[in-house]
């Protein structure tokens, strides 16, 4: 997509990240959970993916911990999904988790998210486990994710 910048978040982003976390999730992150997430760890990292008309457009928060990627939570503002964005966004965040050392990505998703199912299948993960109960509001499964193999030459959004 033309203009699109994907890019580690600014402190001035959090609001906006916050909004679209709330917006996504049905037990969200707040924005002074996200701040201080950022600020009292080394291994925390928000990545934001940015369009001309919207500074803000998708978001991701993960871990890197050692030679892992661990995906905390990815979002993109409900008027703009199904456009690429979520798979230029982790498309990205794999790429610059592998160029630090990462060697294996891994996340949860709700059972019934088909969509994000597809998105990290069409990525290369798969699913390994199931985590029983493991979200709530409503109560449901988590399959957890594993990506054995990043790397660190995957396309790049135009900036």
């Amino acid at each position: 997509m033309e203009g699109m910048v994907v890019e580690r978040a600014w402190e001035s982003d959090l609001d906006a990240v916050a909004a679209l976390e709330a917006d996504a999730f049905t037990n969200p992150w707040t924005r002074d959970m996200l701040e201080r997430e950022l600020r009292q760890s080394e291994v925390a990292r928000v990545y934001v993916l940015r369009l001309p008309a919207q500074p803000v457009a998708a978001f991701c928060t993960c871990w890197v911990i050692y030679d892992e990627l661990h995906i905390n939570t990815i979002a993109v503002d409900r008027n703009r999904r199904r456009q690429g964005l979520a798979t230029a966004l982790m498309r990205y965040v794999l790429e610059d988790a592998a160029r630090g050392g990462a060697a294996r990505a891994t996340l949860e998703v709700r059972r019934s998210n088909d969509a994000a199912q597809r998105l990290y299948e069409r990525l290369g993960f798969k699913i390994s486990a199931v985590r029983h109960r493991y979200y709530t509001h409503p109560e449901e499964d988590a399959l957890i994710f594993w990506l054995d193999r990043l790397e660190p030459s995957a396309p790049r959004p135009e900036s």
